[in-house]
């Protein structure tokens, strides 16, 4: 029988295993990323980015999550793929306004010369523009502590996913005032 210090004890001990669990699936599949081989079609970003909206708001009942979706051109890509950067996206977003009163998320896309630019920004906490070619490295996270769960590899399978498809990522933000994720990818030419 354990006392009340050895029992808060294997509960630190238990919650660790499960962030170290979650770290090492992470690290998988950014690894397995360099391998898959990409099969490419038409997605409709428009009903994906809903359709993960939706299962991601499922998690979080209690939260008044508001989701607009703007014009968004068809996206030309891996659809697996795509759907985990638009999970990856759309989670932080929701991870990083749960202060928020009103939580306000936006999707929207435009094409500029040979490649489609997409983006998601929400009005949550923001960051330092200053760090933000920290945000896509591996376990460079800005945001620590227990409300901002995490492994700090999200944003690394966002990228590596967008650069195995041509495209690049990049953010913007303010303290405060939100973040806006983008993501390009290279026009079908055919």
């Amino acid at each position: 029988l354990l006392d009340k210090a050895g029992l808060r004890l294997l509960d630190d001990i238990v919650n660790n295993t499960k962030i170290m669990t979650n770290i090492i699936d992470d690290l998988l599949a950014l690894s397995r990323l360099g391998r898959q081989q990409l099969r490419k079609s038409s997605i409709d970003l428009a009903a994906m980015a809903r359709q993960v909206f939706d299962q991601l708001q499922e998690q979080e009942p209690e939260k008044d999550l508001q989701l607009t979706i703007q014009d968004l051109p068809k996206a030309w890509g891996d659809s697996s793929l795509v759907h985990q950067v638009m999970m990856n996206l759309l989670g932080n977003a929701i991870k990083f306004i749960k202060a928020k009163e009103k939580a306000t998320i936006e999707v929207g896309g435009y094409i500029e010369g040979r490649e489609t630019i997409y983006y998601v920004k929400d009005n949550g906490i923001g960051f330092d523009e200053r760090y933000a070619d920290k945000l896509f490295g591996v376990f460079q996270r800005l945001h620590r502590g227990p409300e901002y769960e995490g492994t700090g590899v999200g944003l690394s399978i966002v990228q590596r996913i967008i650069q195995r498809h041509g495209g690049r990522v990049w953010a913007e933000g303010t303290v405060g005032e939100g973040a806006t994720f983008y993501f390009s990818l290279p026009k079908n030419e055919d």
